[in-house]
């Protein structure tokens, strides 16, 4: 297997990578600030203690710890957003049985594959995960079909990607 293409110098491309990342990277955060929020409320709804004790400050952390956690996620996804404002940069993929290199501008990486525990599909891109952290993405608005149907094909003998996309 051997897929190459190219990505145009496109700032608006840069932000859509840095928002699917963090989708992915950050969820847990809204998962845990509904956990403590939940956890919270129940803590204030529920008399907990004895008479002279008063434990609806300590829950009322809790809540607010909670909202926090679950607004990380937009102030992450908006910083990220706002450093890569008006990057554009040339780059592409070149993919083969070994590796994935990637290249941006005069910077380039490799990713081996045995590296690559799972893959997702995720808003139109496949996302790389190495351990339970996403690595890279590989975008497929740019490859054509025929390289989309190649790799989808590797990925799935390799048991790397689920057969439904996310």
């Amino acid at each position: 297997m051997h897929i190459r293409f190219d990505v145009p110098a496109d700032p608006a491309y840069a932000a859509r990578v840095a928002t699917v990342l963090s989708d992915v990277y950050l969820r847990k955060y809204r998962y845990i600030g509904f956990g403590l929020i939940a956890v919270g409320l129940v803590g204030l709804w529920v008399p907990i203690g004895g008479r002279d004790f008063d434990a609806s400050p300590i829950f009322t952390m809790i809540v607010v710890v909670g909202v926090l956690s679950m607004l990380f996620p937009v102030w992450a996804r908006y910083a990220a957003r706002k450093r890569l404002d008006g990057l554009a940069v040339d780059g592409g993929y070149d993919i083969n049985d070994d590796t994935v290199t990637m290249r941006s501008g005069t910077e380039h990486g490799d990713l081996d594959w045995d590296d690559v525990t799972r893959v997702t599909e995720f808003r139109g891109f496949w996302v790389l995960f190495t351990g339970r952290t996403p690595y890279t993405v590989i975008p497929q608005q740019f490859m054509s079909a025929a390289d989309q149907e190649t790799l989808r094909g590797f990925l799935a003998e390799r048991d790397n990607l689920p057969s439904s996309p996310a």
